[in-house]
């Protein structure tokens, strides 16, 4: 019957994600950096201590995100070859958007 399981949870190449709390962590790490940076900006008492607690959240976020990526790349083996392609070519794709974005900025900025 074991067998059978996995052979349906496995049967297509691609990584389909669990739920993960990550990401809405993460979003409350980054409100709490901006409300305590705000809070210190206009010298309100406590602003530094929310600042560092979001701080704190988004760097324990950092961590546990990457770690349960790894879990799933190496010991899991979620990360097949078409899987790893499409990362890469993600990374390859935001790189080249980032490179088209500055130079469209300075473009405009900076006429011939």
């Amino acid at each position: 019957m074991k067998n059978n399981i996995e052979k349906i949870r496995h049967s297509h190449p691609y990584h389909l994600v669990d739920v993960s709390p990550w990401p809405l962590f993460a979003s409350l790490g980054a409100f709490f950096v901006t409300v305590g940076g705000v809070m210190v900006m206009h010298r309100y008492q406590g602003g530094l201590s929310v600042f560092y607690t979001g701080l704190f959240m988004i760097l324990f976020v950092m961590v546990g995100w990457w770690r349960d990526i790894i879990r799933e790349g190496t010991f899991e083996g979620q990360h097949t070859f078409t899987v790893q392609s499409g990362l890469k070519m993600g990374m390859i794709l935001f790189i080249v958007s980032e490179v088209m974005f500055f130079f469209a900025f300075f473009w405009a900025f900076f006429p011939f």
